[in-house]
Protein backbone atom coordinates (compact mmCIF):
# COMPACT_ATOMS: atom_id res chain seq x y z
CA UNK A 1 0.00 0.00 0.00
CA UNK A 2 2.37 2.44 0.77
CA UNK A 3 4.94 1.86 -2.52
CA UNK A 4 1.90 2.71 -4.54
CA UNK A 5 0.70 6.17 -2.67
CA UNK A 6 5.20 6.99 -3.55
CA UNK A 7 4.75 5.70 -7.22
CA UNK A 8 1.50 7.90 -7.25
CA UNK A 9 2.78 10.99 -6.04
CA UNK A 10 2.10 13.78 -8.54
CA UNK A 11 4.55 14.57 -11.55
CA UNK A 12 5.62 18.01 -10.25
CA UNK A 13 7.53 16.65 -6.89
CA UNK A 14 9.37 14.72 -9.55
CA UNK A 15 9.81 16.65 -12.54
CA UNK A 16 12.80 18.06 -14.20
CA UNK A 17 13.57 21.67 -15.26
CA UNK A 18 11.63 23.10 -18.27
CA UNK A 19 13.52 24.40 -21.62
CA UNK A 20 12.42 28.29 -20.41
CA UNK A 21 13.89 27.71 -17.15
CA UNK A 22 17.48 25.85 -19.14
CA UNK A 23 17.14 28.96 -21.38
CA UNK A 24 16.88 31.74 -18.53
CA UNK A 25 19.97 30.07 -16.31
CA UNK A 26 22.00 29.83 -20.06
CA UNK A 27 20.99 33.79 -20.07
CA UNK A 28 22.19 34.94 -16.77
CA UNK A 29 25.09 32.53 -16.73
CA UNK A 30 26.24 34.59 -20.28
CA UNK A 31 25.54 38.00 -18.60
CA UNK A 32 27.65 37.60 -15.98
CA UNK A 33 30.69 36.20 -18.01
CA UNK A 34 30.31 38.95 -20.38
CA UNK A 35 30.59 41.65 -17.68
CA UNK A 36 33.46 39.45 -15.97
CA UNK A 37 35.12 39.70 -19.21
CA UNK A 38 35.04 43.02 -20.00
CA UNK A 39 36.23 44.09 -16.70
CA UNK A 40 38.98 41.63 -17.09
CA UNK A 41 39.84 42.85 -20.23
CA UNK A 42 39.76 46.99 -19.26
CA UNK A 43 41.97 45.53 -16.33
CA UNK A 44 44.47 44.66 -18.53
CA UNK A 45 44.18 47.20 -20.68
CA UNK A 46 45.11 49.60 -17.69
CA UNK A 47 48.04 47.93 -16.68
CA UNK A 48 48.93 47.41 -19.64
CA UNK A 49 48.72 51.06 -20.02
CA UNK A 50 50.75 51.79 -16.91
CA UNK A 51 53.46 49.58 -17.68
CA UNK A 52 53.89 51.75 -20.73
CA UNK A 53 54.19 54.97 -18.88
CA UNK A 54 56.57 53.36 -16.63
CA UNK A 55 58.73 52.01 -19.14
CA UNK A 56 58.69 55.23 -21.26
CA UNK A 57 59.64 57.12 -17.95
CA UNK A 58 62.35 54.78 -17.06
CA UNK A 59 63.87 55.76 -20.67
CA UNK A 60 63.55 59.53 -19.39
CA UNK A 61 65.72 58.24 -16.42
CA UNK A 62 67.74 56.54 -18.41
CA UNK A 63 68.72 59.56 -20.39
CA UNK A 64 69.13 61.56 -17.03
CA UNK A 65 71.76 58.92 -15.48
CA UNK A 66 73.87 58.96 -18.92
CA UNK A 67 73.68 63.07 -18.78
CA UNK A 68 74.87 63.31 -15.65
CA UNK A 69 77.79 60.42 -15.77
CA UNK A 70 78.57 61.42 -19.19
CA UNK A 71 78.11 58.30 -20.67
CA UNK A 72 80.50 57.36 -24.10
CA UNK A 73 78.71 58.21 -27.97
CA UNK A 74 80.28 56.80 -30.90
CA UNK A 75 83.48 55.72 -29.02
CA UNK A 76 85.17 59.21 -27.95
CA UNK A 77 82.57 61.66 -27.05
CA UNK A 78 82.27 61.59 -23.47
CA UNK A 79 81.20 65.48 -23.09
CA UNK A 80 77.17 64.90 -24.88
CA UNK A 81 74.15 65.61 -22.95
CA UNK A 82 71.54 63.03 -23.81
CA UNK A 83 67.67 63.50 -23.99
CA UNK A 84 64.26 61.53 -24.93
CA UNK A 85 63.08 62.85 -27.90
CA UNK A 86 59.08 62.70 -28.81
CA UNK A 87 57.39 63.61 -31.85
CA UNK A 88 53.63 63.54 -32.29
CA UNK A 89 53.74 63.06 -36.02
CA UNK A 90 55.34 59.19 -35.07
CA UNK A 91 52.73 58.35 -31.88
CA UNK A 92 54.16 55.14 -31.76
CA UNK A 93 58.00 55.66 -31.17
CA UNK A 94 60.29 57.83 -29.53
CA UNK A 95 64.20 58.34 -29.36
CA UNK A 96 66.60 58.20 -26.97
CA UNK A 97 69.67 60.46 -28.23
CA UNK A 98 73.15 61.72 -27.18
CA UNK A 99 73.23 65.53 -27.94
CA UNK A 100 76.58 65.37 -29.79
CA UNK A 101 76.18 67.04 -32.78
CA UNK A 102 75.01 70.63 -32.15
CA UNK A 103 74.73 70.59 -28.29
CA UNK A 104 71.31 72.27 -28.77
CA UNK A 105 68.91 70.29 -26.80
CA UNK A 106 67.30 68.74 -29.33
CA UNK A 107 67.53 65.20 -32.01
CA UNK A 108 69.75 66.27 -34.95
CA UNK A 109 69.85 63.00 -36.97
CA UNK A 110 70.59 64.62 -40.63
CA UNK A 111 72.12 61.48 -42.08
CA UNK A 112 70.50 58.52 -40.19
CA UNK A 113 72.51 55.11 -39.69
CA UNK A 114 75.73 56.84 -40.05
CA UNK A 115 77.57 59.49 -37.19
CA UNK A 116 76.13 61.96 -38.58
CA UNK A 117 73.04 60.95 -35.97
CA UNK A 118 72.41 61.46 -32.69
CA UNK A 119 70.52 58.46 -32.43
CA UNK A 120 71.38 55.97 -29.40
CA UNK A 121 67.86 54.15 -29.29
CA UNK A 122 64.47 53.93 -31.01
CA UNK A 123 62.17 52.43 -28.44
CA UNK A 124 58.64 51.26 -29.89
CA UNK A 125 55.30 51.44 -28.02
CA UNK A 126 52.62 48.12 -27.59
CA UNK A 127 50.41 48.00 -30.60
CA UNK A 128 47.30 49.67 -30.37
CA UNK A 129 48.84 52.11 -27.51
CA UNK A 130 50.17 55.26 -28.88
CA UNK A 131 51.27 59.19 -27.62
CA UNK A 132 48.24 61.04 -27.29
CA UNK A 133 49.75 64.50 -26.91
CA UNK A 134 52.36 66.52 -26.13
CA UNK A 135 52.25 69.36 -23.82
CA UNK A 136 54.17 71.90 -21.81
CA UNK A 137 53.83 74.41 -19.06
CA UNK A 138 56.04 77.56 -20.28
CA UNK A 139 58.72 78.92 -16.86
CA UNK A 140 56.88 82.29 -17.12
CA UNK A 141 53.43 81.15 -16.73
CA UNK A 142 51.14 78.59 -15.07
CA UNK A 143 48.77 77.11 -17.75
CA UNK A 144 49.57 73.86 -19.87
CA UNK A 145 49.89 74.49 -23.26
CA UNK A 146 48.97 71.28 -25.13
CA UNK A 147 49.26 70.11 -28.99
CA UNK A 148 52.82 70.49 -29.14
CA UNK A 149 54.35 68.81 -32.23
CA UNK A 150 57.55 68.23 -31.06
CA UNK A 151 59.30 67.69 -27.29
CA UNK A 152 63.04 67.29 -26.49
CA UNK A 153 63.81 66.62 -22.92
CA UNK A 154 68.03 66.59 -22.15
CA UNK A 155 70.37 66.49 -19.30
CA UNK A 156 73.66 67.85 -19.13
CA UNK A 157 76.63 67.41 -16.53
CA UNK A 158 76.77 67.85 -13.75
CA UNK A 159 72.91 69.16 -13.14
CA UNK A 160 70.11 66.38 -12.67
CA UNK A 161 67.93 68.90 -14.16
CA UNK A 162 65.74 68.77 -17.46
CA UNK A 163 65.91 71.12 -20.15
CA UNK A 164 62.36 70.88 -22.23
CA UNK A 165 62.22 72.49 -25.64
CA UNK A 166 58.96 72.25 -27.33
CA UNK A 167 58.22 72.86 -31.16
CA UNK A 168 61.61 72.58 -32.35
CA UNK A 169 62.91 75.70 -30.36
CA UNK A 170 66.27 75.29 -28.53
CA UNK A 171 65.83 75.61 -24.64
CA UNK A 172 69.58 75.82 -24.59
CA UNK A 173 69.91 78.47 -26.71
CA UNK A 174 67.17 80.33 -25.98
CA UNK A 175 66.69 79.92 -21.99
CA UNK A 176 63.57 82.08 -22.36
CA UNK A 177 62.06 79.55 -24.31
CA UNK A 178 62.44 76.43 -21.52
CA UNK A 179 59.08 74.93 -20.42
CA UNK A 180 59.07 74.74 -16.31
CA UNK A 181 57.55 70.97 -17.31
CA UNK A 182 56.59 68.64 -19.92
CA UNK A 183 53.53 65.87 -19.84
CA UNK A 184 53.53 63.21 -22.39
CA UNK A 185 50.22 61.99 -22.79
CA UNK A 186 49.49 57.93 -23.48
CA UNK A 187 46.39 56.14 -24.87
CA UNK A 188 45.09 52.34 -24.33
CA UNK A 189 42.80 51.11 -27.15
CA UNK A 190 40.13 51.75 -24.37
CA UNK A 191 40.91 55.42 -24.60
CA UNK A 192 41.92 55.21 -21.02
CA UNK A 193 44.65 58.10 -20.46
CA UNK A 194 48.21 57.87 -18.45
CA UNK A 195 50.72 60.81 -18.39
CA UNK A 196 54.79 60.59 -17.32
CA UNK A 197 55.17 64.42 -16.32
CA UNK A 198 59.16 65.94 -16.69
CA UNK A 199 59.98 69.10 -14.25
CA UNK A 200 62.42 71.97 -14.82
CA UNK A 201 63.93 70.20 -11.15
CA UNK A 202 64.59 66.56 -12.79
CA UNK A 203 61.74 64.91 -11.33
CA UNK A 204 59.96 62.22 -13.24
CA UNK A 205 56.50 61.04 -12.29
CA UNK A 206 53.64 58.76 -13.72
CA UNK A 207 49.90 59.67 -13.12
CA UNK A 208 46.80 59.14 -14.45
CA UNK A 209 46.25 62.07 -17.02
CA UNK A 210 43.47 63.85 -19.26
CA UNK A 211 43.89 66.43 -22.58
CA UNK A 212 42.59 68.71 -23.34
Amino acid sequence: MALTNVRNRPNRLRRAFTLIELLVVTAIIVVISAVILANNNRFGGVVLLENLAYSVALSIRQAQVYGISVARFQGSNFTAGYGVHFDISSPNIYALFADALQANGMYDCPQPGTNNCELVQTNSISPGYSIQNLCVTPASGSTETCGISKLDVVFIRPEPDAWISSNGVSCIVDNSTCARSARIVLVSPRSDLMSVTIAANGQISVVPGTTR
